[in-house]
């Protein structure tokens, strides 16, 4: 690499000290290192997997809110089920993945509120039957 320099303005026309060079010279030494020498150079490789999976949970989300919206939970983990797919397409993986964790648990509370509110309504309507006979 050839890191010569060729100035548009003399001194004069620029109004700099005439140590100028010399300072710019030391700068550009400071910046780009010493002069490569016979030692090899090493270098580091990081490989970054680009498709790490961050799951959204919106098929799960959108169950829950068709089926079991027990509090509005299922809409509400739909909601941030699409938040973290925005954010997972936007390329803001740790947003993802705390939106996703938010919509999960939203959608096991819902999940879990609806399977409890099933079984007390059978077991209502069974007491109330019995009763009745």
């Amino acid at each position: 690499m050839n890191h010569t320099s060729q100035p548009f303005f003399t001194r004069a026309q620029a109004g700099l000290p005439s140590n100028y060079e010399g300072l710019k010279e030391e700068h550009e030494v400071a910046v780009l290192g010493t002069p490569h020498g016979p030692a090899p150079s090493t270098s580091t490789v990081i490989h970054v997997h680009s498709e790490t999976s961050v799951p959204d949970h919106v098929v799960w989300s959108l169950f829950n809110t068709l089926f079991l919206n027990c509090c509005c939970l299922g809409f509400i983990a739909f909601a941030y089920s699409v938040k973290s797919r925005d954010r997972k397409m936007m390329g803001d993986l740790t947003g993802a993945q705390a939106y996703a964790s938010t919509a999960k648990c939203l959608n096991v509370w819902a999940l879990v509120l609806s399977i409890l509110g099933t079984i007390l309504v059978i077991v209502a309507t069974v007491v109330s039957i019995r009763s009745f006979s």
